[in-house]
């Protein structure tokens, strides 16, 4: 057996003392967020997020020699990303962040073309794992990942640093994603968050299952603010553009708004909003993806949103009759469904609809689920 001598515990001291100086400016930066590592780190949530990859359409890719209509209807798949992109030296100037209700977005003159490697770059240096990566239709979501920023500092943690940070954790998980709108003069961003609680299912605490949480709008905005920095501009001003943005809204007005302006119809799978198209196509496009639903497609001028479906009932592996209703007969019902979601003016207001594939109105229980899902991402 050796003894400790006081050289072997002077070095104990120094091998721990430089495990916390390599990471004491993350342990005590007091960032609100620190993604940091979970792409290698993160383990997949036994959720059933509907995830997979979709068809390349080629719509977002960089367009060159002659452009015609009949070019960008035939345009095929992706070119390679560069390994290194640059920001547009008058990207700066032409960003802003706009507001409607909870909801933020930011304005920039860059195209979807030149834009997306961008945020592709800005979320892996963040640390994070994309899930989906589809720039023929401008989205893309991130995997679950842990915020270690929300663990909290003790003396022990501030202690050992890195070396043995890995051991302490959260119960909870995050998700982002990010879909890009073209516009006359650049591109429209959205971010939107998901996030998943783990809670004990027994007075035991030896099991445990993951559970939604709402949506942060106050983190979208936060990534939205690192959004513009990445893009170009000084820190203290994305700040002061969020706030801005949050500062112009009418106070106590936010929530009181969306539950007025957002209503359901009685004895119809339909919703109605109490403002023109453009603002209802936001607010439908951001519920859905806070809603979690798959986008596989969208046509703004036609007002649809080409949506996969998976009914929860069937999705989840806990429920207990999820094995006998893939195996019996109604296979099909256990699988993703596609439905459009149809946004139409009305006056002043818009409707809300949802129709089956091939674009027949849909007034069963799942398009009812579905927009109940809707009007709850509205209040």
């Amino acid at each position: 057996m050796h003894a400790v001598t006081p050289l072997r515990a002077a070095t104990l001291l120094l091998a721990l003392s430089l495990a916390g100086c390599s990471s004491m400016e993350g342990l005590v930066s007091g960032d609100k967020v620190d993604y940091r590592g979970q792409a290698v780190k993160s383990q997949p949530l036994e959720v059933p997020p509907d995830l997979s990859q979709l068809a390349r359409e080629g719509r977002y890719q960089p367009q060159t020699g002659v452009v015609s209509a009949s070019t960008l209807r035939q345009q095929g798949a992706a070119a390679p990303a560069a390994a290194a992109v640059t920001v547009a030296p008058n990207a700066v100037a032409d960003m802003r962040i706009e507001r409607q209700g909870n909801a933020r977005w930011l304005v920039t003159g860059l195209p979807p073309e030149k834009l997306y490697p961008l945020l592709r770059s800005f979320w892996q240096e963040r640390g994070f794992a994309l899930a989906v990566d589809n720039p023929e239709i401008g989205l893309m979501e991130t995997d679950w990942a842990e915020n270690r920023a929300t663990i909290p500092m003790d003396a022990i943690r501030r202690t050992i640093g890195r070396a043995l940070d890995s051991l302490y954790s959260t119960p909870e998980r995050d998700k982002f994603r990010t879909r890009i709108e073209r516009t006359a003069t650049g591109s429209e961003v959205y971010i939107s968050h998901r996030g998943m609680m783990e809670i004990y299912v027994n007075e035991l605490k030896d099991r445990t299952v993951w559970q939604p949480r709402p949506s942060d709008p106050e983190l979208e905005a936060e990534f939205l603010s690192r959004l513009m920095v990445k893009l170009g501009a000084k820190e203290d001003t994305a700040r002061s553009a969020v706030a801005a943005a949050t500062t112009g809204a009418a106070p106590n007005t936010a929530s009181t708004l969306a539950k007025a302006r957002a209503s359901t119809l009685p004895a119809t799978a339909a919703l109605e909003i109490d403002d023109g198209f453009d603002r209802a196509w936001r607010q439908v496009g951001l519920a859905l993806d806070r809603s979690g639903f798959t986008v596989e497609d969208r046509d703004r001028s036609a007002g649809v949103y080409f949506v996969r479906y998976i009914d929860p009932k069937l999705a989840g592996k806990e429920e207990p009759n999820f094995f006998s209703k893939l195996f019996s007969g109604d296979k099909d019902s256990a699988r993703p469904q596609r439905v459009r979601v149809l946004v139409k003016a009305t006056g002043n207001k818009s409707m809300v609809t949802v129709q089956s594939a091939d674009g027949a109105a849909d007034n069963s229980e799942q398009a009812r689920t579905i927009i109940g899902k809707l009007i709850d991402q509205m209040k």
